[in-house]
């Protein structure tokens, strides 16, 4: 099992209530965008609506024309509806009923009447699409432009903030909140407007047709208002149960899968079976009930606006009746039975739009909330970096050259002219801290001369770690300093910097991708024949030809289908093929048995001749060669020489390395 290393702090979760816990667990849990019964969703209320539809609004208006397009295509579509609900007055009035008191007339003019309807229905079917059309065009810009943005703000943030934020905590906000944000622009918007539009058109025209009778579909939707209020509050707090109990299981899942491993091997499957179900059942008794509530809201007001229509219908009736029998209008009214089919029509419908944007609420906030989630990680302090001294190519003769192609050296350009990159690194009474208060490492001073080995060794969490992340600057140091060839890690530009060494971890990651590409990636200008050569220095080469495809043998998944020992040779194979003249080694060899390690003992000797290195290692093995050894306890060096001098002291690294010999 892989040591724990110093790397970083533990986030401090201290001071949230249950509450905010259970929230952030539901959250966490429905992160891949799942859904309970009934359509819930992950909702957080966002704290700045109207800035984040603002910011929004500047990756949709990047096409200004096909936005005006989308809106005239939306605003005819919906007075082509309306119109077309219109259209049922003239109908009866003008073509139905004089044929039904006259039948001499015949039915031609309502046959012409209909063409026409079914001509406006299509007109209105193609907006309709042409509007989906171009606004699935325009979301679809707008999301991967802010993808785009959010991937690359990623890549300047601060290796702290990786350590802060989890990662499924910052993949969520590519897959939920970007898909929310997307569905919202592409549909809930423009249902919404739409929605709006209808709605403000459908009253006007029921105005229009008989403003007595608004007046009780007014009285109606203020009794459906009230009941849509009432439900919605206990409803609200049902659905929250049911995403604290979604985002429980689905942790629990999470937690369980990665870690099959452990829970086979101490045969604890029937345990977490019986746990799995309990938190199942609890997630589906509080689905039930927040679906039970959620699902009576449009019955009940499917009900109050049926009983609505009824009662125009009738009233509307009368309307019809006394119009038809005194010829006179009534409360300045005149009402056909044509006028009265239609108002009925609208009746139906006037509710809908209210029922769209109540139910598309839920969605364009959720959607708005993810997008200040992926604001906020947009906003945050990227990795800062005031260095001007960079690395540049130069030819044998240390003269500054224009490509890297062909150069035989490289040189740090200050502003005093070239200074040659030889690896020789001071550490100079440095102390350092993660959190205020607790000293990772204290005034610790150590030089290492181009071409010497530097080993660190001592307990977990002593600080080994800690010092190769200052010295490439993956955290800056809070007190002394570092220098790099003379010059201060500080000045020099990170890219640079980290450019000129190379680190070979203990925990490996290989892309997806062929072996070649996968060793290239230590210097993507490489060719095939340096590429082979490095894998040969690594004692890689031979594991590799035994594949079915060589060099060329696709691997996915962090090259699962590879050993532990395979995927570490790959990646100092990939160290090998970059050339640095520094080179730190953190516990590289941990994951290699004995017997690979004594293998490649020369590879790396040959990989390491000529450069200033840096290992970390709980293996005491692999540091016997080294020109000094750094024996870190609590953050301080306590000893410091070479093997043979620490050895003959009798100190700490003596019981060390005759406890290892003894354990062997």
């Amino acid at each position: 099992m892989a040591k724990k290393k110093d790397t970083a702090p533990a986030v401090d979760t201290k001071g949230k209530t249950e509450e905010e816990d259970d929230e952030e667990g539901s959250y966490k849990g429905s992160m891949r965008g799942q859904r309970g019964p009934g359509g819930a969703k992950d909702f957080r209320k966002p704290k700045d609506t109207r800035g984040t539809i603002r910011r929004l609004l500047t990756y949709v208006v990047h096409n200004k024309l096909l936005l005006v397009f989308v809106l005239l295509m939306m605003l005819l579509a919906s007075i082509v509806d309306l119109r077309a609900g219109y259209y049922l007055k003239p109908l009866i009035d003008d073509c139905i009923i004089p044929v039904i008191k006259d039948p001499s007339i015949g039915w031609s003019p309502l046959a012409h009447q209909l063409l026409k309807l079914l001509g406006l229905y299509i007109f209105g079917a193609a907006a309709s699409y042409g509007q989906g059309l171009l606004m699935s065009f325009l979301s679809q810009r707008a999301i991967n432009k802010l993808r785009g943005d959010l991937f690359d703000k990623l890549q300047e943030m601060p290796i702290s903030y990786y350590d802060a934020n989890g990662n499924g905590e910052i993949m969520s906000r590519f897959t939920n909140d970007a898909d929310n944000v997307q569905m919202a622009m592409e549909q809930t918007v423009t249902m919404m407007i739409s929605s709006v539009i209808n709605f403000v058109g459908t009253v006007a025209l029921m105005i229009y047709l008989n403003w007595i009778l608004f007046l009780i579909v007014v009285a109606f939707m203020a009794v459906d208002y009230i009941i849509v209020r009432k439900i919605s509050k206990r409803s609200k707090v049902l659905y929250k149960a049911q995403q604290r109990n979604l985002g429980r299981v689905n942790a629990y899942v999470e937690e369980m899968v990665e870690g099959i491993k452990v829970v086979k091997a101490f045969n604890y499957e029937e345990e977490i079976k019986t746990e799995f179900t309990g938190k199942d059942r609890a997630y589906r008794d509080a689905a039930m009930d927040a679906t039970y509530v959620g699902m009576i809201i449009m019955p009940v007001l499917n009900q109050v606006m049926g009983i609505c229509y009824a009662v125009t219908a009738v009233i509307g009736g009368l309307f019809v009746i006394s119009t038809l029998s005194t010829g006179a209008a009534v409360g300045g009214v005149v009402f056909t039975v044509g006028s009265l089919g239609t108002y009925l029509n609208y009746t139906k419908r006037v509710a809908m739009p209210i029922n769209q944007v109540s139910q598309q609420m839920v969605t364009l906030l959720s959607a708005v909330a993810g997008a200040e989630r992926i604001f906020a990680v947009m906003d945050s302090q990227p990795e800062v970096d005031e260095g001007k001294v960079t690395m540049v190519p130069v030819d044998e003769n240390g003269r500054e050259m224009d490509s890297w192609l062909t150069n035989k050296g490289e040189a740090w350009k200050t502003e005093n002219g070239l200074v040659p990159l030889k690896g020789h690194v001071q550490i100079q009474d440095i102390s350092f801290h993660y959190v205020e208060g607790k000293p990772v490492l204290k005034h610790v001073s150590v030089e290492a001369l181009p071409g010497q080995k530097i080993a660190f060794v001592g307990s977990t969490g002593a600080g080994k770690t800690t010092i190769t992340n200052l010295i490439n600057r993956f955290y800056d140091v809070q007190e002394g300093r570092i220098l790099y060839d003379g010059i201060d890690v500080k000045d020099i530009k990170k890219d640079d910097l980290r450019r000129s060494l190379v680190v070979i971890l203990q925990d490996t990651h290989l892309f997806s991708g062929t072996i070649m590409e996968n060793i290239r990636y230590g210097r993507l200008n490489a060719t095939d024949e340096e590429c082979i050569q490095a894998a040969k220095r690594a004692n890689a080469y031979n594991f590799i030809m035994s594949l079915p495809d060589g060099f060329d043998t696709y691997i996915t998944g962090d090259g699962g289908s590879l050993s532990q020992g395979q995927r570490q040779l790959l990646n100092i194979a990939r160290a090998a093929v970059a050339k640095p003249p520094v080179l730190i080694m953190d516990e590289a060899t941990s994951s290699i048995d004995t017997r690979t390690e004594k293998e490649i003992e020369k590879g790396m000797d040959g990989l390491m001749h000529g450069k200033t290195v840096f290992v970390i290692a709980h293996r005491l093995s692999t540091v016997r060669n080294s020109d000094k050894i750094c024996v870190i306890e609590a953050g301080e060096i306590i000893e410091f020489g070479s093997h043979r001098e620490l050895l003959a002291k009798g100190g700490r690294y003596y019981e060390l390395y005759t406890g290892q010999h003894m354990l062997e």
